[in-house]
């Protein structure tokens, strides 16, 4: 398996070049999938479905809002699968196909770059290297001439940045598996436990006026300065109640908050009667997002002069995804990765992602493992090592050996 990995690696980076190319943001995914979806379908042994998708999953109550104005009718997700023979155990993969903007002097960010082995461009490892790792697995596997009993199937999906709506509508349609590997960049370890997050929007009523009018007016600018620091304050609350987890406990700031966007006023001597904050908020698996968003609530209640005077909403709610380390499943992975040399580390991944919806909802045991490393994703710097992609490729090849039997 490992001489046809690595020969099959040239076009896997050919495909990956390629999948860059589309800049495939949150709601423009269509021609990327429809790239995704030919050269999956040249796969032997591979039968690719499109799981469409209708604008019937914004009624959903796990949908999620942070970008405005994107509809799903015509729009598809895509069910990869490779049939086992009957009797195994299924394999299910996930790897998302949107991509964060260009970041700030990000130059020709979808026009990939390959320089020692290393391919840059937006998406490179976040997550299009990881459908390209997917897609030289289908491909090794069948040139191998390998048969397992049990299925192994991959949804390659739309909209993971803004909330994982992709994964969220195959969810809903049902999917059984023994066992799913999120792929996404986890620098060599094996991420059991997934922390959670609720993206939050914050509208502050104040009363507007001139600059000489002391007293006569409300800043809903300054509200929203005094609810950061009710915000900071009960996050740094969060942060101490939840620490006691092994495997969130060696880092600083596991579950930070973040003040991503402010929009208030239109001239400097006027108090601005309308002020709007967006950020987001990290919670470890002690906490669901039902008490987060409640205690935010609570929070700024607490405030006589915010009281009656905001409106919170939350765009994006995600529960943490926990796996024992000691389950049949990521032990599974481990064994494989010894199998090729490697000793893998168990560890968190401190950031959201789609595992819940599969773990938490659907029961399937749920980890995260995948090439690259994520200190360069959302970057102008993001890239991925091939190697990387190939070793990953030869972990999953073992597993699916071994766990699909």
């Amino acid at each position: 398996m490992k001489d046809i990995v690595a020969k099959l690696l040239p076009d896997a980076e050919r495909f990956l070049c390629d999948l860059i190319r589309f800049p495939s943001t949150p709601g423009q995914e269509h021609e990327a999938m429809l790239f995704a979806e030919k050269e999956f379908k040249k796969i032997g042994g591979v039968t690719v479905e499109r799981v469409m998708m209708s604008d019937a999953i914004k009624n959903d109550p796990d949908y999620s809002t942070p970008v405005e104005g994107i509809n799903y009718d015509g729009r598809f997700n895509l069910r990869v699968t490779r049939k086992g023979t009957g009797g195994g155990k299924k394999l299910l993969l996930n790897a998302h196909m949107d991509v964060v903007p260009a970041s700030e002097g990000h130059i020709d960010a979808f026009n990939p770059q390959v320089k020692d082995g290393i391919v840059f461009g937006r998406g490179a490892c976040d997550d299009k290297g990881h459908i390209a790792t997917a897609y030289l697995l289908f491909k090794a596997l069948e040139a191998a001439g390998i048969k397992t009993a049990g299925d192994l199937t991959a949804h390659i999906v739309n909209e993971e940045e803004n909330g994982g709506n992709g994964t969220l509508a195959m969810a809903r349609t049902g999917e059984t598996a023994d066992g799913c590997v999120v792929l996404e960049s986890s620098d060599g370890k094996l991420f059991t436990s997934i922390r959670g997050a609720v993206w939050f929007k914050i509208i502050f009523h104040g009363k507007a006026g001139h600059s000489g009018q002391a007293g006569m007016t409300k800043s809903a600018l300054l509200m929203a300065r005094d609810a950061i620091a009710i915000l900071e304050k009960y996050h740094a609350d969060l942060l101490a109640a939840s620490r006691g987890n092994p495997l969130f406990d060696p880092f600083p700031n596991p579950m930070p908050i973040t003040f991503g966007k402010m929009i208030a006023g239109n001239w400097p001597a006027s108090a601005p009667s309308l002020a709007q904050m967006e950020g987001v908020l990290g919670l470890l698996p002690n906490t669901t997002k039902e008490q987060v968003m409640a205690g935010m609530q609570e929070a700024l209640n607490t405030d006589p002069s915010l009281k009656g005077n905001f409106d919170l909403t939350f765009m994006y709610r995600h529960d943490s995804s926990v796996v024992d380390p000691s389950h049949a499943f990521p032990q599974a992975i481990l064994a494989a990765a010894k199998k090729n040399g490697l000793t893998m580390e168990v560890s968190a991944m401190t950031a959201s992602c789609d595992a819940w919806l599969y773990n938490n909802q659907l029961k399937i045991p749920t980890v995260v493992y995948g090439p690259g490393t994520l200190k360069v994703a959302h970057s102008k710097d993001e890239q991925i090592a091939m190697k990387d992609i190939q070793t990953a490729t030869e972990v999953l090849g073992t597993l699916v050996v071994d766990f699909c039997k």
